[in-house]
Protein backbone atom coordinates (compact mmCIF):
# COMPACT_ATOMS: atom_id res chain seq x y z
CA UNK A 1 0.00 0.00 0.00
CA UNK A 2 3.07 2.38 -0.38
CA UNK A 3 2.42 4.87 -2.84
CA UNK A 4 4.94 7.89 -4.25
CA UNK A 5 2.48 10.77 -4.45
CA UNK A 6 2.04 14.41 -5.03
CA UNK A 7 -0.56 15.46 -3.03
CA UNK A 8 -2.03 18.99 -3.70
CA UNK A 9 -4.24 20.64 -1.01
CA UNK A 10 -7.33 22.10 -1.59
CA UNK A 11 -9.41 24.28 0.42
CA UNK A 12 -12.40 21.84 1.63
CA UNK A 13 -10.35 18.98 1.15
CA UNK A 14 -7.76 16.91 -0.83
CA UNK A 15 -7.17 14.80 -4.04
CA UNK A 16 -3.53 13.20 -5.65
CA UNK A 17 -2.39 11.29 -8.75
CA UNK A 18 -4.10 8.39 -6.58
CA UNK A 19 -6.46 9.82 -4.77
CA UNK A 20 -8.74 11.83 -7.64
CA UNK A 21 -11.44 13.90 -7.25
CA UNK A 22 -14.46 11.81 -6.65
CA UNK A 23 -12.58 9.20 -4.78
CA UNK A 24 -14.93 8.13 -1.88
CA UNK A 25 -14.37 6.36 1.72
CA UNK A 26 -16.58 5.17 4.22
CA UNK A 27 -16.25 2.92 7.80
CA UNK A 28 -15.81 -0.43 6.83
CA UNK A 29 -15.02 0.39 3.22
CA UNK A 30 -13.72 -3.31 1.86
CA UNK A 31 -14.12 -5.32 5.25
CA UNK A 32 -14.53 -8.86 4.71
CA UNK A 33 -14.65 -12.17 6.19
CA UNK A 34 -11.11 -13.92 7.25
CA UNK A 35 -9.71 -10.21 8.15
CA UNK A 36 -7.86 -9.65 11.11
CA UNK A 37 -6.63 -6.46 12.93
CA UNK A 38 -4.87 -5.63 16.11
CA UNK A 39 -5.04 -2.00 17.51
CA UNK A 40 -3.60 -0.65 20.51
CA UNK A 41 -6.27 1.79 21.87
CA UNK A 42 -7.13 4.04 24.77
CA UNK A 43 -10.39 6.34 25.30
CA UNK A 44 -11.15 8.78 27.83
CA UNK A 45 -14.34 7.04 29.47
CA UNK A 46 -11.81 3.67 30.32
CA UNK A 47 -9.48 4.51 32.76
CA UNK A 48 -8.61 7.62 31.24
CA UNK A 49 -7.29 6.69 28.12
CA UNK A 50 -5.44 4.07 29.85
CA UNK A 51 -3.97 1.80 26.54
CA UNK A 52 -5.27 -1.87 25.80
CA UNK A 53 -5.01 -3.99 22.76
CA UNK A 54 -7.65 -4.62 21.11
CA UNK A 55 -7.36 -8.11 18.34
CA UNK A 56 -10.62 -8.73 15.93
CA UNK A 57 -11.31 -11.54 13.59
CA UNK A 58 -14.03 -11.11 11.06
CA UNK A 59 -15.62 -15.09 11.22
CA UNK A 60 -18.39 -14.28 9.16
CA UNK A 61 -21.95 -13.75 9.02
CA UNK A 62 -24.64 -13.62 11.14
CA UNK A 63 -28.48 -13.03 11.09
CA UNK A 64 -30.05 -10.45 13.80
CA UNK A 65 -33.56 -10.88 13.40
CA UNK A 66 -34.19 -9.34 9.36
CA UNK A 67 -30.54 -7.98 9.54
CA UNK A 68 -26.74 -9.32 8.64
CA UNK A 69 -24.42 -8.65 10.51
CA UNK A 70 -20.58 -9.15 10.94
CA UNK A 71 -19.41 -11.77 13.69
CA UNK A 72 -15.84 -10.70 14.89
CA UNK A 73 -14.01 -12.74 17.66
CA UNK A 74 -12.46 -10.68 20.13
CA UNK A 75 -9.69 -10.84 22.41
CA UNK A 76 -9.07 -7.58 24.65
CA UNK A 77 -5.26 -7.47 26.43
CA UNK A 78 -5.85 -4.98 29.30
CA UNK A 79 -2.29 -4.89 31.70
CA UNK A 80 -2.47 -8.32 33.23
CA UNK A 81 -6.10 -9.42 32.57
CA UNK A 82 -7.23 -11.50 29.16
CA UNK A 83 -11.02 -10.56 27.77
CA UNK A 84 -11.90 -13.44 25.26
CA UNK A 85 -15.50 -13.28 23.57
CA UNK A 86 -17.74 -11.88 20.03
CA UNK A 87 -18.78 -8.75 18.53
CA UNK A 88 -21.17 -7.74 16.22
CA UNK A 89 -20.76 -5.19 13.31
CA UNK A 90 -23.01 -3.45 11.38
CA UNK A 91 -22.90 -3.81 7.78
CA UNK A 92 -23.71 -0.19 6.89
CA UNK A 93 -21.61 1.27 9.91
CA UNK A 94 -19.30 -0.99 11.60
CA UNK A 95 -20.69 -0.22 14.79
CA UNK A 96 -20.92 -2.88 17.64
CA UNK A 97 -24.54 -3.33 18.07
CA UNK A 98 -23.90 -6.83 20.46
CA UNK A 99 -22.02 -9.13 21.98
CA UNK A 100 -20.73 -11.11 24.68
CA UNK A 101 -20.99 -9.11 28.14
CA UNK A 102 -17.45 -9.14 29.23
CA UNK A 103 -16.69 -7.03 26.30
CA UNK A 104 -18.69 -4.09 27.03
CA UNK A 105 -16.73 -1.18 28.11
CA UNK A 106 -14.41 -2.57 24.76
CA UNK A 107 -17.18 -2.54 22.85
CA UNK A 108 -18.11 1.07 23.56
CA UNK A 109 -14.18 2.20 23.40
CA UNK A 110 -14.14 0.50 19.83
CA UNK A 111 -17.43 2.62 19.06
CA UNK A 112 -16.33 6.04 20.15
CA UNK A 113 -12.90 5.65 18.38
CA UNK A 114 -11.93 3.01 15.89
CA UNK A 115 -15.21 3.11 14.35
CA UNK A 116 -16.07 7.19 15.49
CA UNK A 117 -16.13 8.03 11.86
CA UNK A 118 -18.78 5.98 10.56
CA UNK A 119 -21.23 8.74 12.18
CA UNK A 120 -20.25 11.05 8.97
CA UNK A 121 -19.03 7.97 6.51
CA UNK A 122 -21.08 5.07 6.12
CA UNK A 123 -21.36 2.73 2.96
CA UNK A 124 -25.52 3.54 2.65
CA UNK A 125 -26.56 6.78 2.72
CA UNK A 126 -30.29 5.42 1.13
CA UNK A 127 -31.79 4.38 4.62
CA UNK A 128 -30.94 6.89 6.61
CA UNK A 129 -27.46 6.31 6.69
CA UNK A 130 -24.21 9.19 6.04
CA UNK A 131 -23.00 7.40 3.02
CA UNK A 132 -19.65 7.24 1.54
CA UNK A 133 -17.41 10.66 1.58
CA UNK A 134 -15.45 12.39 -0.91
CA UNK A 135 -11.95 13.38 -0.20
CA UNK A 136 -12.32 16.62 -1.97
CA UNK A 137 -15.21 17.20 0.16
CA UNK A 138 -15.39 20.57 1.70
CA UNK A 139 -16.72 18.79 4.89
CA UNK A 140 -17.96 15.45 6.12
CA UNK A 141 -19.93 17.52 8.70
CA UNK A 142 -19.25 18.83 12.38
CA UNK A 143 -18.56 17.67 15.34
CA UNK A 144 -21.15 17.87 17.90
CA UNK A 145 -19.73 19.26 21.07
CA UNK A 146 -20.17 23.03 21.56
CA UNK A 147 -17.58 25.18 19.70
CA UNK A 148 -16.72 22.26 17.45
CA UNK A 149 -15.79 22.79 13.97
CA UNK A 150 -15.99 20.82 10.88
CA UNK A 151 -14.55 17.53 10.15
CA UNK A 152 -12.95 17.89 6.88
CA UNK A 153 -10.19 16.15 4.94
CA UNK A 154 -7.18 18.31 5.63
CA UNK A 155 -4.00 16.66 4.09
CA UNK A 156 -2.63 13.33 2.44
CA UNK A 157 0.25 11.70 4.51
CA UNK A 158 2.58 8.49 4.19
CA UNK A 159 2.49 6.80 7.47
CA UNK A 160 3.86 4.62 9.10
CA UNK A 161 2.44 1.87 11.49
CA UNK A 162 3.86 -0.82 13.60
CA UNK A 163 1.11 -3.29 10.93
CA UNK A 164 3.28 -1.38 7.97
CA UNK A 165 2.90 2.18 5.57
CA UNK A 166 -0.07 3.29 4.39
CA UNK A 167 -0.69 6.07 1.81
CA UNK A 168 -3.49 8.24 4.18
CA UNK A 169 -5.58 11.30 4.24
CA UNK A 170 -5.96 13.24 7.57
CA UNK A 171 -9.47 14.10 8.48
CA UNK A 172 -9.06 16.59 10.90
CA UNK A 173 -11.04 18.85 13.44
CA UNK A 174 -10.65 21.50 15.95
CA UNK A 175 -12.22 21.82 19.55
CA UNK A 176 -10.94 23.28 22.95
CA UNK A 177 -7.81 24.63 21.26
CA UNK A 178 -6.79 21.15 19.74
CA UNK A 179 -6.26 19.11 16.18
CA UNK A 180 -7.73 16.07 16.53
CA UNK A 181 -6.52 13.84 14.08
CA UNK A 182 -7.58 10.40 12.25
CA UNK A 183 -5.29 8.89 9.37
CA UNK A 184 -7.33 6.53 7.06
CA UNK A 185 -6.21 4.79 3.98
CA UNK A 186 -8.58 4.39 0.79
CA UNK A 187 -10.22 1.00 0.53
CA UNK A 188 -9.59 0.30 4.35
CA UNK A 189 -12.42 -0.66 6.51
CA UNK A 190 -10.92 1.09 9.99
CA UNK A 191 -8.25 4.33 10.27
CA UNK A 192 -4.91 3.43 10.38
CA UNK A 193 -4.36 5.16 14.00
CA UNK A 194 -5.57 8.97 15.31
CA UNK A 195 -5.07 11.13 17.92
CA UNK A 196 -7.57 12.98 19.40
CA UNK A 197 -8.73 15.28 21.95
CA UNK A 198 -11.93 16.46 24.59
CA UNK A 199 -13.33 19.58 24.39
CA UNK A 200 -12.53 22.02 27.25
CA UNK A 201 -13.63 25.76 28.00
CA UNK A 202 -10.13 26.46 29.56
CA UNK A 203 -6.46 24.78 29.99
CA UNK A 204 -4.87 21.60 27.95
CA UNK A 205 -7.41 19.40 26.55
CA UNK A 206 -7.04 15.85 27.38
CA UNK A 207 -6.99 13.33 24.86
CA UNK A 208 -10.36 11.66 23.80
CA UNK A 209 -9.18 8.79 21.99
CA UNK A 210 -5.54 7.70 20.83
CA UNK A 211 -4.92 4.00 18.74
CA UNK A 212 -2.66 2.86 15.67
CA UNK A 213 -2.89 -0.36 13.57
CA UNK A 214 -0.16 -3.09 15.25
CA UNK A 215 -0.99 -5.90 12.55
CA UNK A 216 -3.19 -6.67 9.68
CA UNK A 217 -3.61 -9.71 7.76
CA UNK A 218 -6.36 -11.05 5.24
CA UNK A 219 -7.98 -14.53 4.39
CA UNK A 220 -7.41 -15.98 8.12
CA UNK A 221 -9.01 -19.51 7.95
CA UNK A 222 -9.20 -20.31 10.97
CA UNK A 223 -9.48 -18.79 14.51
CA UNK A 224 -6.43 -16.93 15.64
CA UNK A 225 -7.46 -17.16 19.06
CA UNK A 226 -8.09 -20.52 19.50
CA UNK A 227 -6.62 -21.73 23.11
CA UNK A 228 -6.91 -18.31 24.50
CA UNK A 229 -9.36 -17.74 27.90
CA UNK A 230 -10.08 -15.25 29.84
CA UNK A 231 -8.45 -14.38 33.28
CA UNK A 232 -12.27 -14.32 34.04
CA UNK A 233 -12.47 -17.75 34.34
CA UNK A 234 -9.73 -18.49 36.07
CA UNK A 235 -11.27 -15.73 38.87
CA UNK A 236 -14.64 -17.28 38.47
CA UNK A 237 -12.85 -20.73 38.90
CA UNK A 238 -11.27 -19.57 41.88
CA UNK A 239 -14.43 -18.27 43.81
CA UNK A 240 -13.57 -14.74 43.20
CA UNK A 241 -16.49 -12.13 42.90
CA UNK A 242 -16.30 -10.62 39.29
CA UNK A 243 -19.77 -8.38 39.85
CA UNK A 244 -17.96 -5.53 42.17
CA UNK A 245 -18.85 -2.88 44.18
CA UNK A 246 -16.90 -0.07 45.33
CA UNK A 247 -18.29 0.13 48.67
CA UNK A 248 -14.97 0.87 50.98
CA UNK A 249 -15.09 4.85 51.21
CA UNK A 250 -12.00 6.98 52.74
CA UNK A 251 -11.65 10.53 52.74
CA UNK A 252 -8.07 11.56 53.02
CA UNK A 253 -5.43 14.47 52.75
CA UNK A 254 -2.07 13.20 52.22
CA UNK A 255 1.04 12.79 54.50
CA UNK A 256 1.46 17.15 54.12
CA UNK A 257 -1.24 18.19 53.33
CA UNK A 258 -0.77 19.32 49.56
CA UNK A 259 -3.95 17.16 48.36
CA UNK A 260 -7.36 15.32 48.94
CA UNK A 261 -7.67 11.92 48.12
CA UNK A 262 -10.92 9.93 47.94
CA UNK A 263 -10.44 6.27 47.89
CA UNK A 264 -13.48 3.98 46.97
CA UNK A 265 -12.65 0.68 46.25
CA UNK A 266 -14.29 -2.74 46.08
CA UNK A 267 -14.74 -6.09 47.18
CA UNK A 268 -15.27 -4.97 50.85
CA UNK A 269 -13.29 -7.90 51.78
CA UNK A 270 -10.61 -8.35 49.30
CA UNK A 271 -9.11 -11.66 48.62
CA UNK A 272 -6.03 -13.10 48.26
CA UNK A 273 -5.80 -14.09 44.40
CA UNK A 274 -8.82 -12.41 43.57
CA UNK A 275 -9.33 -8.72 41.39
CA UNK A 276 -9.46 -5.48 43.54
CA UNK A 277 -10.57 -2.05 42.06
CA UNK A 278 -9.97 1.13 43.02
CA UNK A 279 -11.66 4.48 41.99
CA UNK A 280 -9.15 7.48 43.22
CA UNK A 281 -10.73 11.12 43.21
CA UNK A 282 -7.56 13.35 43.49
CA UNK A 283 -8.60 16.66 44.51
CA UNK A 284 -7.45 20.38 45.79
CA UNK A 285 -6.55 20.42 49.64
CA UNK A 286 -8.60 23.55 49.88
CA UNK A 287 -12.00 22.29 47.83
CA UNK A 288 -13.01 18.86 48.05
CA UNK A 289 -14.96 19.87 44.68
CA UNK A 290 -12.17 20.90 42.70
CA UNK A 291 -10.47 17.86 41.19
CA UNK A 292 -6.47 18.22 39.92
CA UNK A 293 -5.12 17.95 36.58
CA UNK A 294 -2.75 15.95 35.02
CA UNK A 295 -1.59 13.45 38.12
CA UNK A 296 0.89 11.74 38.29
CA UNK A 297 0.84 9.03 40.89
CA UNK A 298 0.90 5.40 42.13
CA UNK A 299 -0.04 2.77 43.80
CA UNK A 300 2.60 0.92 46.40
CA UNK A 301 2.03 -2.09 48.41
CA UNK A 302 5.03 -1.59 51.48
CA UNK A 303 5.98 -3.57 54.47
CA UNK A 304 5.33 -2.94 58.14
CA UNK A 305 8.97 -0.77 57.89
CA UNK A 306 7.54 0.91 55.14
CA UNK A 307 9.63 -0.53 52.39
CA UNK A 308 8.05 -0.63 49.40
CA UNK A 309 7.71 -4.33 47.72
CA UNK A 310 5.36 -3.51 44.64
CA UNK A 311 4.78 -1.19 42.55
CA UNK A 312 1.23 -1.12 40.36
CA UNK A 313 2.62 1.15 37.60
CA UNK A 314 5.86 -1.04 37.19
CA UNK A 315 3.57 -4.34 36.80
CA UNK A 316 1.97 -2.09 33.87
CA UNK A 317 5.05 -1.34 32.49
CA UNK A 318 4.80 2.19 32.64
CA UNK A 319 7.26 4.44 35.02
CA UNK A 320 4.03 5.93 36.64
CA UNK A 321 0.19 5.92 36.61
CA UNK A 322 -1.24 9.30 35.02
CA UNK A 323 -4.87 10.78 35.31
CA UNK A 324 -5.58 13.91 32.86
CA UNK A 325 -8.45 14.76 35.01
CA UNK A 326 -7.80 13.68 38.73
CA UNK A 327 -10.09 10.82 38.34
CA UNK A 328 -8.66 7.60 38.09
CA UNK A 329 -9.99 3.84 38.09
CA UNK A 330 -7.34 1.15 38.15
CA UNK A 331 -7.60 -2.57 39.01
CA UNK A 332 -5.60 -5.22 39.91
CA UNK A 333 -5.10 -8.56 41.54
CA UNK A 334 -4.51 -8.62 45.09
CA UNK A 335 -0.96 -10.66 45.64
CA UNK A 336 -0.64 -9.59 49.72
CA UNK A 337 -0.88 -12.29 52.32
CA UNK A 338 -4.09 -12.38 54.23
CA UNK A 339 -3.42 -10.01 57.02
CA UNK A 340 -3.67 -5.92 56.59
CA UNK A 341 -1.94 -4.62 53.53
CA UNK A 342 -0.31 -1.52 53.32
CA UNK A 343 -1.77 0.33 50.47
CA UNK A 344 0.39 3.47 48.99
CA UNK A 345 -1.53 5.97 47.32
CA UNK A 346 1.85 8.18 46.07
CA UNK A 347 1.52 11.66 44.19
CA UNK A 348 4.56 12.25 42.07
CA UNK A 349 3.32 15.84 41.35
CA UNK A 350 1.37 17.64 38.63
CA UNK A 351 2.38 17.24 35.45
CA UNK A 352 1.88 16.41 31.14
CA UNK A 353 3.14 12.48 30.96
CA UNK A 354 7.37 12.81 30.13
CA UNK A 355 7.55 16.03 32.09
CA UNK A 356 9.15 15.49 35.89
CA UNK A 357 6.95 16.99 38.31
CA UNK A 358 7.91 20.22 40.30
CA UNK A 359 8.53 19.98 43.59
CA UNK A 360 8.07 16.82 46.55
CA UNK A 361 6.06 13.90 46.20
CA UNK A 362 3.20 13.56 48.73
CA UNK A 363 1.63 10.11 49.74
CA UNK A 364 -1.02 8.50 52.34
CA UNK A 365 -1.22 5.15 53.65
CA UNK A 366 -4.29 2.81 53.57
CA UNK A 367 -4.90 -0.32 55.78
CA UNK A 368 -6.87 -2.93 53.80
CA UNK A 369 -7.84 -5.96 55.20
CA UNK A 370 -6.86 -8.94 52.77
CA UNK A 371 -8.96 -12.30 53.49
CA UNK A 372 -7.95 -16.45 52.41
CA UNK A 373 -10.12 -18.31 50.07
CA UNK A 374 -11.84 -20.12 52.70
CA UNK A 375 -12.82 -16.87 54.16
CA UNK A 376 -10.87 -17.00 57.27
CA UNK A 377 -10.14 -13.99 59.47
CA UNK A 378 -6.65 -12.34 58.64
CA UNK A 379 -4.60 -13.20 61.90
CA UNK A 380 -3.69 -9.09 62.83
CA UNK A 381 -0.99 -7.51 65.04
CA UNK A 382 -2.97 -6.16 68.25
CA UNK A 383 -1.92 -2.95 69.38
CA UNK A 384 -0.38 -3.10 72.53
CA UNK A 385 -2.56 -1.05 74.28
CA UNK A 386 -5.73 -3.25 73.49
CA UNK A 387 -3.69 -5.97 75.25
CA UNK A 388 -2.83 -4.35 78.42
CA UNK A 389 -6.54 -2.78 78.69
CA UNK A 390 -8.02 -6.38 80.38
CA UNK A 391 -5.56 -5.72 83.13
CA UNK A 392 -5.76 -2.33 83.26
CA UNK A 393 -8.60 -1.90 83.40
CA UNK A 394 -9.59 -4.90 85.78
CA UNK A 395 -7.37 -3.21 88.25
CA UNK A 396 -8.73 0.28 87.83
CA UNK A 397 -5.87 2.15 85.83
CA UNK A 398 -7.88 2.53 83.01
CA UNK A 399 -11.44 3.68 82.90
CA UNK A 400 -14.80 1.56 81.14
CA UNK A 401 -14.69 4.14 78.06
CA UNK A 402 -10.85 2.56 77.52
CA UNK A 403 -11.59 -0.88 77.64
CA UNK A 404 -14.90 -0.73 75.73
CA UNK A 405 -13.36 1.32 72.98
CA UNK A 406 -10.39 -1.69 72.55
CA UNK A 407 -12.81 -4.30 72.21
CA UNK A 408 -15.01 -2.12 69.28
CA UNK A 409 -11.58 -1.17 67.73
CA UNK A 410 -11.62 -5.18 67.70
CA UNK A 411 -14.61 -5.82 65.81
CA UNK A 412 -14.51 -2.40 63.14
CA UNK A 413 -11.37 -3.22 61.93
CA UNK A 414 -12.47 -6.71 61.87
CA UNK A 415 -9.11 -7.80 63.30
CA UNK A 416 -12.24 -9.75 65.32
CA UNK A 417 -14.96 -10.25 62.74
CA UNK A 418 -18.06 -12.12 63.98
CA UNK A 419 -18.46 -15.40 61.39
CA UNK A 420 -20.18 -14.89 58.34
CA UNK A 421 -21.73 -18.30 58.67
CA UNK A 422 -25.28 -18.82 60.32
CA UNK A 423 -24.78 -18.80 64.21
CA UNK A 424 -24.69 -22.04 66.07
CA UNK A 425 -27.65 -23.24 68.43
CA UNK A 426 -25.64 -24.75 71.12
CA UNK A 427 -25.45 -28.20 71.64
CA UNK A 428 -25.62 -30.89 74.92
CA UNK A 429 -23.68 -28.63 76.75
CA UNK A 430 -22.83 -24.51 76.81
CA UNK A 431 -19.89 -24.95 79.26
CA UNK A 432 -16.93 -22.54 78.29
CA UNK A 433 -13.99 -25.32 77.54
CA UNK A 434 -11.19 -24.42 79.75
CA UNK A 435 -8.78 -23.72 77.12
CA UNK A 436 -10.63 -20.72 76.41
CA UNK A 437 -10.95 -19.54 79.93
CA UNK A 438 -7.29 -19.63 80.04
CA UNK A 439 -6.98 -17.52 77.13
CA UNK A 440 -7.35 -14.05 78.15
CA UNK A 441 -4.53 -14.43 80.76
CA UNK A 442 -2.38 -16.14 78.58
CA UNK A 443 -2.66 -13.52 75.36
CA UNK A 444 -2.15 -10.95 77.78
CA UNK A 445 1.05 -12.31 79.49
CA UNK A 446 2.21 -13.46 75.64
CA UNK A 447 2.10 -17.13 76.60
CA UNK A 448 -0.47 -17.52 73.83
CA UNK A 449 -0.71 -15.28 70.46
CA UNK A 450 -3.40 -13.22 68.87
CA UNK A 451 -4.76 -15.62 66.73
CA UNK A 452 -5.87 -18.28 69.23
CA UNK A 453 -6.85 -15.12 71.73
CA UNK A 454 -9.58 -14.47 68.58
CA UNK A 455 -10.01 -17.70 68.05
CA UNK A 456 -11.49 -18.52 71.07
CA UNK A 457 -13.60 -15.30 71.26
CA UNK A 458 -14.71 -16.91 67.76
CA UNK A 459 -15.43 -20.00 69.11
CA UNK A 460 -17.88 -18.87 71.97
CA UNK A 461 -19.96 -16.51 69.52
CA UNK A 462 -19.95 -19.17 66.37
CA UNK A 463 -20.97 -22.37 68.42
CA UNK A 464 -23.84 -19.67 70.40
CA UNK A 465 -22.14 -20.32 74.05
CA UNK A 466 -22.28 -16.85 73.63
CA UNK A 467 -25.11 -15.56 72.61
CA UNK A 468 -25.70 -11.86 70.87
CA UNK A 469 -29.63 -11.66 71.75
CA UNK A 470 -31.76 -10.87 68.75
CA UNK A 471 -33.41 -8.06 70.51
CA UNK A 472 -32.10 -4.41 68.61
CA UNK A 473 -28.64 -3.59 70.02
CA UNK A 474 -29.12 -0.63 72.29
CA UNK A 475 -27.93 3.04 71.69
CA UNK A 476 -26.35 3.44 75.45
CA UNK A 477 -28.60 5.54 78.00
CA UNK A 478 -27.49 8.33 80.64
CA UNK A 479 -24.30 6.29 81.09
CA UNK A 480 -22.13 3.71 78.96
CA UNK A 481 -20.54 3.17 82.73
CA UNK A 482 -19.56 -0.86 82.88
CA UNK A 483 -21.04 -2.20 86.63
CA UNK A 484 -18.89 -3.21 88.99
CA UNK A 485 -20.20 -6.74 88.66
CA UNK A 486 -19.27 -7.09 85.22
CA UNK A 487 -15.83 -5.58 86.06
CA UNK A 488 -15.46 -8.61 88.33
CA UNK A 489 -16.98 -11.31 86.11
CA UNK A 490 -13.45 -12.12 84.32
CA UNK A 491 -11.50 -12.82 87.04
CA UNK A 492 -14.39 -14.50 89.12
CA UNK A 493 -15.43 -16.94 86.20
CA UNK A 494 -11.19 -17.75 85.28
CA UNK A 495 -10.73 -19.09 88.98
CA UNK A 496 -14.04 -20.56 89.17
CA UNK A 497 -16.28 -18.19 91.45
CA UNK A 498 -19.08 -17.88 89.09
CA UNK A 499 -20.15 -20.16 86.46
CA UNK A 500 -19.93 -20.02 83.18
CA UNK A 501 -23.66 -18.59 82.53
CA UNK A 502 -23.33 -15.42 84.69
CA UNK A 503 -19.80 -14.69 82.44
CA UNK A 504 -21.75 -14.67 79.48
CA UNK A 505 -24.70 -12.47 80.93
CA UNK A 506 -22.19 -9.99 81.50
CA UNK A 507 -21.05 -9.70 78.11
CA UNK A 508 -24.64 -9.73 76.78
CA UNK A 509 -25.49 -6.92 79.49
CA UNK A 510 -22.80 -4.99 77.22
CA UNK A 511 -24.21 -5.23 73.98
CA UNK A 512 -27.90 -5.49 74.89
CA UNK A 513 -27.33 -2.27 76.60
CA UNK A 514 -25.68 -0.26 73.97
CA UNK A 515 -22.52 0.07 76.25
CA UNK A 516 -20.37 -2.58 73.66
CA UNK A 517 -22.06 -1.54 70.42
CA UNK A 518 -21.02 -3.87 67.17
CA UNK A 519 -21.10 -2.14 63.73
CA UNK A 520 -24.37 -3.13 61.61
CA UNK A 521 -22.75 -3.76 58.74
CA UNK A 522 -24.28 -4.56 55.10
CA UNK A 523 -26.48 -7.07 54.73
CA UNK A 524 -25.25 -9.68 51.93
CA UNK A 525 -27.18 -11.11 49.25
CA UNK A 526 -26.48 -14.44 51.37
CA UNK A 527 -28.46 -13.87 54.37
CA UNK A 528 -30.89 -15.78 54.90
CA UNK A 529 -32.99 -13.00 57.17
CA UNK A 530 -33.00 -15.41 60.34
CA UNK A 531 -29.99 -14.49 62.03
CA UNK A 532 -29.72 -11.70 64.18
CA UNK A 533 -29.16 -8.13 62.62
CA UNK A 534 -25.77 -7.69 64.56
CA UNK A 535 -24.76 -11.16 62.72
CA UNK A 536 -25.07 -9.49 59.17
CA UNK A 537 -21.76 -9.15 57.26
Amino acid sequence: MISSVYAQIEAGGVSSDTLPKGTTWYAGEGLKQGDFFSYSTCFVDYKECTNFEMDFWIKGDKIVGSETKWLAEVVVYDGKKVIVGEMELGKIAPEPTGGTENLGVYRGAFKSSISWLSAFATSDGTSGGKGPKEFSAASWGKIGNIGGQQVIPSAIETITVPAGTWESVVVSWKTGGAVSKVWIADDFPFPIKAATYTHVSEGIPPPEYIFKLLNYKENVQESPFIGIESTINEQIAQGCDTDIEKEVKHKRSTNNFKYQVHIFYGPEDPIVGCEIQWLINFLKFSDETDFLNQVQYDIFVVNDDGIRIRSIAQEEGRQFLYSPSGQALIDFIVKEDPGTANYVIWVYGLAPTGVVPSGTPDYLQLEVPIYDFDGSIPVEKIPSWIKNNAGWWADGTIDDDSFIQGLQFLIKEKIMKIPQTTQGFGGSTDEIPSWIKNNAGWWADGTIDDDSFIQGLQFLIKEKIMKIPQTTQGFGGSTDEIPSWIKNNAGWWADGTIDDDSFIQGLQFLIKEGILKVPQPYKSSTSTGAEPEAWYN
